[in-house]
């Protein structure tokens, strides 16, 4: 019976410390972390290998329940394939035991809170975005690659797309969409 700790952060400013410490005070032998998003599992390959590693008898520790999802679907599919592997799941800072019905329901509420966030979020970026570009000062992601200098490069040079793009550390699909847009 070995409980492994799972921490993880969304963006890269965020600082994993905090989640660390607390596993390994709540008997953490090994704890992965991670940066990714929580919305979607995909991605999350520090996740996927403790799910892979976890032994009948385990325990998978989270500080808390959205650190491991943000939707109440990927929540349900975690806990029901720790569930059928004989692991179960405990939160340092909320009251889970899932092997309880009030510990399941609570941890139901738990991710439909957490898919809430995460729902109400992308409501205020999508808001904040069409509030800036209808001020003019939303524009979207820089270009990542200067088409003058790819027209100027096959122009005068006689390279090939191939060449340009090795040159220019860019994809050869960009150089062939920048030379057929002139």
């Amino acid at each position: 019976m070995t409980a492994y700790g799972y921490a993880r952060v969304s963006t890269f400013d965020q600082d994993l410390t905090a989640q660390r410490q607390a596993l390994k005070a709540a008997g953490c032998r090994v704890v992965r972390a991670e940066t990714a998003s929580g919305s979607r599992r995909d991605g999350r390959t520090e996740l996927q290998v403790l799910l892979d590693f976890v032994q009948p008898g385990d325990t998978l520790v989270v500080t808390r329940i959205d650190r491991l999802a943000r939707s109440v679907r990927d929540l349900q599919d975690i806990v029901h394939e720790l569930k059928g592997r004989g692991v179960a799941l405990r939160a340092t800072e909320q009251p889970i035991d899932t092997s309880t019905a009030a510990g399941k329901a609570f941890l139901d509420m738990l991710g439909v809170f957490a898919e809430f966030e995460t729902n109400l979020r992308r409501e205020r970026q999508s808001e904040g975005i069409a509030q800036a570009k209808a001020r003019g000062v939303y524009r979207g992601r820089k270009p990542s690659i200067d088409v003058a200098e790819i027209r100027r490069m096959h122009a005068e040079s006689g390279l090939g797309p191939s060449a340009i793009a090795r040159k220019l550390g860019v994809g050869r699909s960009s150089v062939y969409r920048a030379l057929a847009a002139a």
